[in-house]
């Protein structure tokens, strides 16, 4: 998420009430979660497991919970707690915005762009031309749709990210203040709902289907021309390549790549990363060929089983 104006690190410092090591003058352009991050961006990290991939990102300013040498050409926020801060910056640069009508007055609609009875199209919603949104469809504060897309009934686009932390009194959610983006000619069937950004940007790609009841997780890529069957859940931070096919009842872990051209077969578990221009079955996903051979060896158990007994 870029900031509406370059801050200079004093005045970040200043927003969260937070020490800081570097030149006061330091631009910060931003914030970001540490796969997406960009220079000019704030990172935060509280877990020593991940000092160094922090300190070592292409982030430029790090949001910390202890006091560590600081890298040549960034800068450090001090904070007793990360998470709660990098909220702070998210709801001080994004807060939430109540809605009055049905359709925001920032919202866009392009010309040719139907829009059925009863759909809520949030603040500051851009959507293309010769779009159809169907009946019940919920569309919420700065999500971005292009030219031809189509969106079935009960759909929800620019849900919360499901990202929390385990506090001892209870799960504190981290703040979202990313978006979604539908690029031309995505459809997406009813009931699907897909995930804003924490930081970032949730991407469908150009041309993409999605069938019914499909979930896509916060900051998930998926590329052009793919095809998501009923039922399929993908989790946060995934990255689906151009022309990928997953069938009904597919989970995907997240923070994995599927490659291009890959096909996954129903009621899959991918719970790694797949090369692309394969296809793949089972849980934990294996290439479909080697998995249906193993199963077609299982069946043979009981008649071997029967030939032992009478040697």
């Amino acid at each position: 998420m870029k900031f509406p104006r370059t801050h200079t690190l004093s005045e970040i410092a200043g927003i969260i009430g937070k020490e800081y090591v570097g030149d006061p003058d330091f631009p910060v352009q931003g914030i970001n979660e540490i796969h997406v991050v960009e220079p000019g961006d704030i990172v935060f990290v509280d877990h020593p497991k991940y000092y160094d991939k922090a300190l070592n990102s292409r982030a430029t300013v790090i949001l910390i919970n202890k006091h560590v040498d600081c890298p040549e050409n960034k800068a450090l926020l001090i904070s007793d707690d990360p998470f709660r801060d990098f909220n702070h910056i998210t709801k001080h640069f994004r807060p939430f915005q109540n809605s009055n009508t049905a359709i925001a007055e920032t919202a866009s609609i392009g010309e040719g762009t139907i829009i059925q009875p009863n759909v809520f199209i949030g603040n500051h919603v851009t959507i293309g031309r010769n779009c159809f949104i169907h009946s019940n469809v919920s569309i919420n504060d700065h999500c971005v749709i292009g030219d031809g897309v189509i969106i079935h009934s009960g759909s929800v686009l620019g849900s919360d990210a499901f990202y929390y932390k385990k506090r001892p009194e209870g799960f504190d959610r981290l703040l979202s203040g990313g978006r979604v983006v539908l690029e031309d000619g995505v459809e997406l069937g009813s009931l699907c709902t897909i995930d804003r950004g924490v930081s970032g940007d949730t991407i469908i790609g150009q041309g993409s289907k999605l069938d019914n009841q499909v979930h896509v997780g916060h900051d998930t890529q998926i590329g052009k021309k793919c095809l998501i069957a009923s039922q399929t859940g993908i989790a946060g931070c995934v990255i689906i390549e151009d022309e990928v096919t997953l069938w009904g009842q597919v989970g995907v872990t997240s923070a994995i790549t599927i490659g291009k051209g890959a096909v996954v077969l129903a009621q899959t578990g991918v719970s790694k990363s797949l090369a692309g221009g394969k296809s793949y079955f089972g849980s934990p996903a294996e290439e479909a060929r080697e998995r249906l051979k193993q199963l077609a060896n299982v069946r043979q158990i009981p008649s071997m089983m029967e030939q032992l007994k009478k040697l």
